[in-house]
């Protein structure tokens, strides 16, 4: 018995001992190929999933290593069948291979001549592939080279895909470390070049950092390596209007080099920053701005927040297998499940630092959540008991009684930015007139959104309303509080980008605070259990107080 911090079990779970001294090293070694499923206070569960197994495959780590992990943090024996399983499983990658024949293009070609014989006979790979051109070798159209990789790990047979990239159109890209117009000379974190190297190794792929850990500077590295023309798919056009402001300030690239092609401008340059809204906006059922895929020879496509990539989108990234791609996130949890689509249209995982680490390195703020729960009045709780099943969450995110105790929190830093974030309308708008607050919400305009962000980041508004468009691609690193009031349900990406929010270092190395205001003997409960899943495996505890706790002995009335 090796008093290791892992039980390897029969089932394919891994429980790992959190307390113990090598749960760290464990849980950095067995990160890249177990997938995460709970991690309550002291055991952590991780499952082995085939797509984890084969992902970790595409990134490098063979058999052998994964075998040796598990058995040198287990602390009983690795049942056998299990380690024969992973092998196997692994061994299923790369027995096909996309390459590019000379005389014939884009080829299927088998290292293993039955698994060619059984996928081609299936109906999913319909017409996806061309004539046979010898008994290893099947013809693909190139058009079918992401639609391809997708059906097949579908099929348990997931290619590697070996047919390399287009240059693309070349276009001088340098970082501009020594400072430029005047600003500080800086330089890339070793984590940050880290990722780049890892993922220039692998040609594309997703890198998964924290919020606050500087992935677009990640993203304008690798448009250093590329030298070549880059189209940049973000969230929204304030997101958009920040990677255009940053690769400005650290790159050598100009204003005239960097288009913006959002809902209120079309232009295409070199570099190109488009939203995600307007890519998938439709006209007459008809997607009418997908030919900006086409509109240039790019070089290099980055998806930013690619764990929110919309479906439409995922169609046309299959196009662009040619094109390197890098997706930036904080977490590729998808609620969705398709992160297996993400794995075969964009790349396996080619990076991913723990929160933590970043955190022990002062790169990103550390933070103390705490959950505050409140309790119904008589009437609320009612109102509760006899609601329809699915208005009960909303009845029970939006509860009034939530109110003085946003306020009280927010009273308990006087001389703190604070964002205070909600997911339904109508209660951001009583919070803005409950606590004199603006509100920045889908409807607000760009214009005044960034006039509003601009006033938060100088302290002239010291607290700030924030729907759902703060969860991803905001920087405001001046915030030190996040209020969160109510949310998508239990989603985990959600909670993980709300706390991002307030991770930015701050100056003088001061902790962040991300509260979490729940109703009590509610769904509301549930779901916020649900959607700290995520962060509480990269190593944050959530400390549940009374809202009395945070009132003091006598409630204030609501006004």
């Amino acid at each position: 018995m090796s008093g290791g911090p892992l039980i390897v079990q029969s089932d394919k779970t891994l429980l790992l001992e959190i307390d113990h001294p090598d749960a760290q090293a464990c849980r950095m070694a067995i990160a890249p190929f177990a997938e995460l499923e709970r991690s309550p206070e002291h055991v952590h569960t991780y499952r082995l999933t085939p797509l984890g197994l084969w992902n970790a495959r595409a990134a490098g780590h063979d058999a052998e290593g994964v075998v040796d992990t598990l058995i040198k943090y287990s602390r009983y024996p690795v049942p056998h069948a299990l380690l024969v399983d992973v092998a196997e499983t692994m061994d299923r990658y790369g027995r096909l291979q996309l390459a590019n024949d000379p005389a014939h293009g884009l080829v299927l070609r088998a290292l293993d001549r039955v698994v060619l014989i059984e996928v081609a006979k299936s109906k999913k790979l319909a017409g996806m592939l061309g004539p046979k051109l010898d008994d290893d070798t099947i013809q693909v159209h190139p058009s079918e080279r992401g639609r391809l990789k997708q059906a097949l790990l579908k099929l348990g047979w997931p290619a590697e895909d070996l047919a390399g990239y287009v240059d693309g159109e070349a276009h001088p890209i340098e970082l501009a470390e020594s400072g430029k117009d005047g600003s500080k000379p800086w330089t890339l974190r070793s984590y940050q070049r880290e990722a780049v190297e890892a993922f220039w190794a692998g040609g594309s792929g997703v890198v998964v950092l924290p919020c606050g850990a500087g992935k677009t500077l990640v993203g304008a590295a690798a448009m250093a390596e590329a030298k070549a023309t880059t189209l940049i798919l973000v969230t929204n056009t304030v997101a958009g209007r920040q990677w255009k402001r940053e690769l400005i300030a650290r790159t050598s690239l100009t204003e005239a080099e960097i288009g913006e092609y959002s809902g209120e401008r079309k232009e295409i340059r070199p570099v190109t920053i488009a939203t995600y809204q307007v890519l998938t906006s439709r006209r007459g059922g008809a997607f009418t701005h997908l030919d900006l895929f086409g509109a240039r020879d790019w070089g290099l496509v980055i998806y930013d927040e690619v764990h929110l990539l919309p479906a439409p989108i995922f169609r046309f990234t299959a196009d662009l297998q040619a094109r390197r791609r890098l997706g930036l996130t904080a977490t590729l949890v998808r609620e969705d499940g398709r992160e297996g689509d993400v794995f075969s249209l964009i790349g396996p995982k080619r990076y991913d630092a723990p929160w933590k680490d970043i955190e022990s390195q002062g790169w990103i703020a550390p933070a103390e959540c705490t959950e505050v729960r409140v309790t119904l009045t008589d009437a609320e709780r009612l109102a509760y008991a006899t609601a329809e099943a699915e208005e009960r969450y909303r009845m029970a995110a939006t509860a009034r009684t939530k109110l003085p105790v946003v306020r009280a929190l927010v009273q308990r830093h006087p001389d703190e930015q604070v964002l205070v974030i909600g997911g339904y309308i109508d209660q951001l708008h009583q919070l803005g007139e409950y606590l004199d607050a603006p509100i920045v919400q889908g409807s607000t305009t760009n214009k005044e959104r960034e006039r509003l962000f601009d006033a938060f980041r100088s302290g002239e508004v010291k607290t700030l309303v924030i729907s759902k468009v703060g969860n991803f691609s905001i920087d405001l690193p001046e915030a030190a509080v996040a209020i969160q009031v109510s949310g998508t349900f239990g989603s985990r990406q959600e909670e993980a980008q709300r706390l991002g929010r307030v991770l930015r270092p701050k100056a003088d190395g001061r902790q962040a605070h991300f509260y979490t205001v729940v109703s009590r003997d509610t769904i509301d409960t549930e779901y916020a259990a649900h959607r700290q899943r995520f962060l509480a495996e990269q190593g944050y505890a959530y400390t549940i107080v009374d809202a009395d706790d945070v009132l003091g002995p006598k409630l204030p009335t609501i006004d």
